[in-house]
């Protein structure tokens, strides 16, 4: 239990410099036993941060890849292209059988 002062208040945990304090080794071990608790705690919840970001960016990734097939697909110029190319061939080779 926390001690109390003289007015009847209870203190505060204070900070404190274990290589400047003379403390035992109980001590130290659960000051290590504390920072270790809360490390695993922070890297937890930033594991858990960092797979919703790697998602996002998947998703995103994903969908750009997606439309970009999906645009490519639905292009016809080329088809209107192709054709032209093969009206102007036909006439150029009956123009030349001709003569």
């Amino acid at each position: 239990m926390a001690e109390k002062n003289s007015s009847g208040e209870a203190e505060f945990a204070q900070r404190i410099d274990p290589k400047k304090e003379n403390l035992t080794k109980d001590q130290l071990e659960f000051i290590r036993k504390v920072q270790q608790s809360e490390w695993q705690r922070k890297v937890h919840k930033q594991r858990g941060r960092n797979v919703i970001t790697g998602l996002a960016i998947g998703a995103v990734v994903l969908g750009i890849y997606g439309y970009t097939f999906y645009s490519v697909s639905q292009e016809r110029f080329l088809d209107d292209l192709e054709e032209e190319a093969k009206g102007v061939r036909a006439k150029a080779n009956s123009n030349t059988s001709m003569n």
